[in-house]
């Protein structure tokens, strides 16, 4: 059956046809229906009910809330092929599935423009073959037809409709989408009311907790399961304002973009994604929390886009080797890596190196929530920071900036071997790695740009700790001990100060294709760095 995945795809979670983790277009993925108290099952459908217990039914819940959830269809334009508006072999569609009559009007419209659906009555260069397209699920938050749903359900779709629980269906437009947190808002004109869903608090709701879901598995419509939240704040590797709740709801392909409810009957999630070995549910499902869509869409709402906080810094997660080399307690805050020049964070005096231990007096404990923190700051709002410098705690201001364009992850890849002429005053260090000073003639070889300085690795013992930690040929050692180096010297003299010292780890920063990260590398001869 058709359907299309997360559109920010990672090698742990695969798309949907594959075991993985799906974006499910035909639906919504809801987590488990919410819980009300056992004496009065009426009051699952009332917002702000106990969740103390499970009711004996879910029916006032689903009687009460499916009229709010409808069903989502996308098209592009038809793809190139040979199959003249046929289905896919091996392709069955339920009956009465919305994709049937789809695919039926889509044959009449060719045989009036053809005279004749086979392949040969098309003019050259006519595209043939089934058009793209999209089943998903949403839910309405406003009578007047305002409808919540993914971004990847109605991401680059010429024609959006909606059928409503009813049958009645609807030609919808895009109000606006972000594609970051993988959130869209239609619109759609009916002439009488809508029924409205309300928006509840996700952070109010605890694991174990009672949750339903109702969305267009499959295409089927109108379907209701229920579960418990299974987690909080799941990162799931699909961007940086991964913070999902978790469920065992059955959620399956056609569940994207519909609600999850708590048991009073609020939404408190968007059913976005599940991780399957199978393609099908196996009581793993993601859903976006309702605290982190509901200011979304009340930007698009508003102004069609989102408007996000910039600092101006690329940061990454303190690990114990890390926090040791720095001789700081605990892994928590994000350490700084690179400030960009002329940023919010270059002028409140950031630096290389500091740990960001607080953001606007919220601790962080890890490191991905930061870019949370700051994209729902207030642009133009000045917060103080708390950070470790050298040991030392510090608090400064800095005033937020607007981000303009999306951060860009750049994948990191090993370079290969560069010819021995082009490696001179090469030295093996007692990491196991062999070390030059950059010349031009290596610049040239590994790519490296004329601003980065520091010591270029020409060879990598497979067997040394470096090797384990992930240093490579071409990687550039800019600094050892929060010290500039340039010589082979420099980081013989780095590392007897850091045994002198003490320590147990040697902290490095590395340029690879311009990105900086720290690295640390255990000082102790037989260490083979395996993080545990």
């Amino acid at each position: 059956m058709p359907h299309a995945s997360v559109p920010r795809s990672y090698p742990i979670f695969r798309r949907l046809p594959a075991a993985a983790l799906c974006a499910l277009l035909s639906g919504a993925v809801l987590l488990p229906v919410p819980p009300a108290a056992a004496q009065d099952a009426s009051a699952a459908a009332q917002p702000g009910a106990s969740r103390t217990y499970a009711p004996p039914s879910f029916r006032d819940l689903a009687r009460t809330q499916i009229d709010t959830v409808v069903n989502i269809s996308s098209t592009q334009a038809p793809q190139a092929s040979a199959g003249g508006g046929r289905l896919p072999e091996g392709m069955d569609l339920p009956p009465g599935s919305p994709l049937e009559e789809f695919f039926r009007e889509f044959r009449n419209r060719q045989r009036e423009g053809q005279g004749d659906d086979s392949p040969e009555a098309a003019p050259p260069g006519t595209p043939r073959g089934l058009p793209s397209m999209a089943l998903g699920s949403g839910f309405i938050i406003d009578p007047a037809g305002l409808i919540v749903t993914n971004n990847h359900v109605v991401a680059d779709a010429a024609e959006i409709a909606v059928t409503l629980h009813d049958g009645t269906k609807l030609p919808a437009k895009l109000v606006g989408s972000d594609a970051p947190t993988d959130l869209a808002l239609l619109k759609v004109e009916s002439d009488k009311p809508l029924t409205a869903a309300h928006w509840g608090d996700s952070k109010s709701v605890e694991v174990g907790d009672w949750v339903v879901a109702i969305g267009n598995p499959f295409g089927l419509g109108g379907s209701v399961t229920a579960g418990i939240l299974s987690a909080r704040a799941r990162d799931i590797q699909q961007g940086p304002y991964d913070e999902y709740l978790q469920t065992d709801a059955a959620i399956n392909r056609g569940n994207s973009g519909g609600p999850l409810y708590d048991a009073s009957g609020a939404v408190i999630g968007i059913n976005t994604a599940i991780y399957s070995p199978t393609g099908g549910s196996v009581g793993i499902g993601f859903a976006i929390p309702s605290s982190l869509a509901q200011p979304i869409i009340d930007q698009l709402k508003d102004g069609g886009k989102v408007r996000r906080g910039w600092l101006g810094v690329q940061v990454q997660r303190v690990t114990p080797d890390i926090a040791e080399s720095l001789g700081v307690d605990g892994t928590s805050g994000a350490l700084v890596t690179s400030v960009s020049p002329d940023s919010p964070a270059a002028s409140a005096g950031l630096r290389q190196g500091d740990v960001i231990t607080a953001f606007n007096g919220d601790p962080l404990e890890q490191m991905r929530q930061l870019p949370r923190l700051v994209a729902s700051a207030g642009i133009g709002s000045t917060v103080p920071m708390t950070l470790l410098r050298g040991g030392k705690e510090e608090t400064v201001q800095v005033t937020i900036g607007e981000l303009r364009n999306e951060p860009q992850q750049v994948a990191l890849s090993g370079s290969s071997g560069a010819p021995r002429s082009a490696q001179p005053e090469e030295s093996k260090s007692a990491l196991g790695l062999k070390l030059a000073p950059l010349t031009p003639g290596l610049r040239q070889t590994f790519s490296i740009a004329d601003d980065v300085d520091g010591l270029v690795v020409t060879e990598v013992d497979r067997d040394s700790a470096a090797s384990q930690r992930g240093l490579d040929l071409g990687d550039v050692i800019v600094e050892a001990g929060q010290e500039p180096v340039a010589t082979p010297a420099d980081l013989e003299s780095r590392i007897a100060k850091a045994k002198e010292d003490g320590r147990k780890t040697l902290l490095m920063l590395v340029s690879r294709g311009g990105d900086l990260r720290y690295v640390p590398l255990p000082l102790t001869p037989g260490t083979n760095g395996r993080k545990g």
